[in-house]
This record gives C-alpha cells, structure tokens and sequence, in this order.
C-alpha cells in the first residue's frame, strides 16, 4: 500500500495530536501501564512513523505511567538447532553471540515498534533472551527486573506484573491472535494435554557466555490440544479474545485507521484461564476423547 492509499484511507495523515486524541476517546489515560500491540500499516499514514506512535502513546499515559511491550530476539538461535548435522551445529554454538538485553535487536514479527521502544531513552529490557520485554516510565523496573529463566510466561513473569498492577492491553491494529497476555493465562491453567518445552539459548553469566537450557508452555505451537474446541486453522486466542469482548470485556474504537482494543489485564487473566481450564475440560471429558498428558518437547517458546 503506498503513501497516498494510506492517507486516504485514514481521511489524512495521522499526526501525534490525532494519536493522543484517539487513544484518550479509546480510554487510554494519565497514569496507566499499557503494553501495547501494534500493526503500524492499520493506522494510516503516521507523520514521524514509530517514534510519533510511541510518544503519542507515552503522552497519553503520562509521566506517571508506563509503556510496554513484547520485544523477543531476532536472532535468537532456531529451535531445531541440536537437529542440525553435528558439524553446523557445532560450528554455530561455538560462536553465537549471546542475548543482549541492549544490543539484540526485537524479534521483527512483534513489528516496528518494540524495536523503536527498547531504543527510547530510559527504556528497561527484561534479561530472558527468548521472552524478553520492554518497558519505558516509572513502573519499568518493576516490571522488568529479574525476569524467571523458566517458566517466563508464568508468575513474576512481566505479564504476571502487568496484571498485579492493574495494567492494560491496547492491540493498536493488531489483530486478536496478537494477545500475548493469554500466554499468561496458558501459563497458570490446568487442563488435560498441557505441552512444554525446552531449549537452549546463550546468555553472559558473571562476563562469560554460556548454553542455559529453559523451560516454558509452548507458546509457539499449542499449549494445549485446542483442536478439541477451536475451528481448524484458526489462532486460539483469536477465538478467546472474540469471546471476550462477546462478554463485555474490553474496549472497542479507531486510533487513526486502525481498529484498536483495550483490555484490563487482569479481566484478560482471569477470563483467559477459565476459558482453557472449561473448555478443554469439558471436551477431554467427552466420551472418546482421550484426557492426554502433559507434554515436554524440545523446542522454543
């Protein structure tokens, strides 16, 4: 889509005073924690592009609030790498950069905008290489200090903190399968066929660096056999997060072009865990279906 399509379609570009404007009519206001999700192309044509939609953003929270988002790593090592020919294998672990929480840069499928965030003065990266975030305003440390090695979707996760403070979740024209908070909710459930994996990935231990093996839900295939009660070939959390707001929970409204939504994380937790711990149980519980075993898979998160 080129400049002028993007105009049209947001009837003008979108300015920073046109951002700040929309998210406050959305509901965003001075003092919140927002972790934000956002498809830049969905807003429109954004005069000063990833750095106008972060200030809009850091203005709408103001001082006393705070940014987040999802970063990962973009050049983590691949998940299939003890699958690799013995020799390859060898050859890259011998000499892989480990994670810098300030040098590696944000996985390029969150989009621009986590990569723009960790760069933002006083921004505060999380130290897990394959699940870190980012954090920009007074809460950052709390949210991102001493994130868990294992189990980093899981209590005193940054998601976990998010949702003790009361924080929030705006997909800014992301869609509903890019709700990273549920893998939270994943995290916490209990229900028959829940999957795990492990993996290694390099990080600097007292200045040197190290393999550290992790362990997490899997988060990138399926934390649970969702199969049983999701249409094939849709996200699950698209399917979670449209019953949601079926249920009253979030906000619905534009920011530019985008269409946009905001969720109380802790309603997002809580809902988020009683629809897996319901749904899975009860179709686990119907007879032919096999109950399963919780799972552990090499692999990533």
């Amino acid at each position: 889509m080129d400049e002028r399509e993007l105009i049209e379609r947001a009837g003008g570009p979108v300015t920073r005073g046109r951002l700040v404007r929309d998210l406050e009519e959305l509901g965003v206001g001075a003092g919140d924690t927002v972790m934000v999700h956002t498809r830049m192309s969905a807003i429109g044509y954004v005069v000063g592009g990833t750095h106008t939609v972060i200030g809009a953003l850091l203005e709408a929270v103001g001082d006393g609030g705070t940014l987040m988002a999802y970063c990962g790593w973009n050049d983590a090592p691949p998940y299939d790498l003890a699958d690799w020919p013995p020799e390859w294998r060898d050859a890259a672990r011998a000499e892989w950069p480990a994670y810098d929480p300030l040098l590696s840069e944000a996985d390029h499928n969150n989009g621009r905008v986590p990569e723009a965030l960790r760069h933002w003065p006083g921004a505060v990266r999380s130290r897990h290489p394959d699940a870190s975030f980012v954090a920009v305003g007074p809460a950052a440390h709390r949210l991102m200090d001493d994130h868990p090695w294992d189990d980093p979707h899981g209590p005193d996760s940054p998601l976990a903190r998010l949702a003790e403070v009361g924080g929030r979740v705006l997909l800014l024209g992301a869609p509903l399968d890019a709700l990273t908070l549920l893998h939270h909710a994943e995290a916490l459930a209990e229900a028959p066929g829940k999957r795990y994996v492990v993996y290694e990935q390099p990080i600097t231990v007292d200045g040197r660096r190290v393999w550290r093996r992790f362990r997490d839900v899997d988060t990138e295939t399926e934390a649970f056999p969702y199969g049983r009660v999701v249409p094939e070939g849709v996200w699950p959390f698209t399917v979670v997060a449209e019953d949601m707001l079926a249920a009253g929970i979030g906000r619905t409204g534009r920011v530019g072009a985008a269409p946009c939504h905001l969720f109380e994380a802790p309603d997002v937790v809580r809902f988020g865990v009683e629809w897996i711990e319901s749904r899975l149980g009860e179709a686990a519980g119907k007879p032919g279906e096999a109950a399963g075993n919780p799972g552990e898979a090499a692999g990533g998160s």
